[in-house]
């Protein structure tokens, strides 16, 4: 019978030991430790992930219990102190060097975006997590609440997180957009909250088409009017100058509103882009392409433990956000890989229930299960050779 690590081992196969080590080296992760180096911290948080252990005890206690298997993951016991000190203290910036080595990986194998444009297609929304302010005062929101936001740049190709920032709740997505860096040449989805035309005029100087939706009270003046085509559900198509003193000086350049009724929900849009030669109805399909984001944060948020935090600290915090972004690599190339139509939640939870299991990762994958081999119409003289050895 062929051996068989376990499906924790087979999901670390993406990267090598000694790549995790390079990067630990850079920031000196290791140095004068120990009892517990970062690739034990690494290994018993991206456990919480695949398992969702309501906490570090739980995390800790669980895979204690798996003494037998923990040398194959190149680990060993831990107590709930020194990786609680850990997690305050190794820097964060190790997992995210290590998520975006992975992400190259993971991006050469992902399938091009249902729509067929010729540039680079990109998503920028943000999510809120709540949390106590007690355990997280440097996170405050409100006088009684904490909150950190998640500002994302979603690759549109393979639903792909490609830059993460992260915020205390109060910082409006307008200021965090400042800090994102898109690729020149770029398509751009954002909703109204990143509503800002200095940085509207940013991603015309770099040559990225955005979409968005216009705010309602914005006055402009129509400069030139385009053919609609009535049964796609575009009302109107027309390029404008912004005509405020203010919104003028921000942006200058022309743009393009287009008017759209939305046939499911029997919804006028009004969308706003600096896109001036793409069809409109495909303008309209790069905002609802927007949603997308919407079900990203939708899953990592059921599937991963980035709402609960096994530590208290902004280190601690970053630490486990990137190491469940990673997670989430790795279950996406595991169905990108093996080209499997199931869902990225149903794998995860294939995965979080053989984490130990010694087979092959086609089993959960596919489903397949153990046939023994045919035995014919001397099957039962079949089978007496079988176990006598005659």
């Amino acid at each position: 019978m062929k051996y068989h690590t376990t499906i924790f081992r087979q999901m670390l196969s993406l990267f090598s030991r000694l790549e995790f080590e390079t990067i630990v080296n850079h920031y000196k992760g290791d140095f004068r430790i120990r009892t517990l180096k970062c690739w034990d911290q690494f290994i018993f948080i991206l456990f919480g992930q695949f398992s969702k252990r309501a906490s570090l005890r739980d995390t800790i206690d669980t895979m204690n219990s798996q003494s037998k298997k923990l040398y194959h993951l190149g680990t060993t016991h831990v107590s709930r102190s020194t990786l609680s000190d850990a997690n305050n203290c190794r820097d964060y910036r190790i997992y995210r060097d290590l998520y975006f080595k992975i992400l190259q990986r993971v991006q050469a194998i992902a399938p091009k975006h249902k729509l067929k444009l010729n540039k680079k297609f990109y998503i920028l929304d943000s999510t809120t997590i709540d949390l106590c302010l007690k355990l997280f005062p440097w996170a405050r929101f409100r006088k009684t609440k904490a909150a950190v936001k998640l500002h994302m740049l979603l690759d549109a190709d393979g639903s792909l997180p490609a830059f993460l920032e992260m915020t205390d709740g109060k910082v409006h997505d307008s200021k965090a957009a400042k800090r994102v860096d898109i690729p020149e040449g770029s398509y751009l989805a954002i909703d109204r909250a990143y509503h800002d035309f200095d940085q509207y005029k940013s991603y015309n100087d770099n040559n990225i088409r955005f979409v968005t939706r216009k705010k309602t009270n914005a006055k402009y003046q129509v400069t030139e009017t385009l053919k609609v085509n009535a049964s796609q559900g575009v009302l109107s198509d027309e390029i404008v100058i912004f005509t405020g003193h203010q919104t003028h000086k921000k942006y200058p350049h022309p743009l393009r509103i287009i008017r759209f009724l939305d046939s499911e929900t029997d919804k006028e849009l009004e969308f706003l882009t600096n896109d001036l030669k793409l069809d409109a109805l495909t303008i309209t399909q790069i905002y609802k392409a927007r949603w997308e984001i919407e079900l990203f944060f939708k899953t990592i948020k059921q599937n991963l433990k980035i709402k609960r935090f096994i530590g208290t600290s902004p280190n601690a915090v970053w630490t486990q956000v990137w190491i469940a972004l990673i997670a989430y690599l790795l279950v996406s190339y595991m169905k990108l890989i093996h080209q499997t139509k199931m869902s990225i939640q149903k794998l995860f939870h294939r995965i979080q229930i053989n984490l130990f299991e010694r087979k092959p990762i086609t089993e959960i994958v596919f489903n397949i299960k153990y046939k023994p081999p045919s035995m014919g119409n001397n099957s039962q003289f079949s089978l007496f050779s079988a176990l006598t050895g005659h």
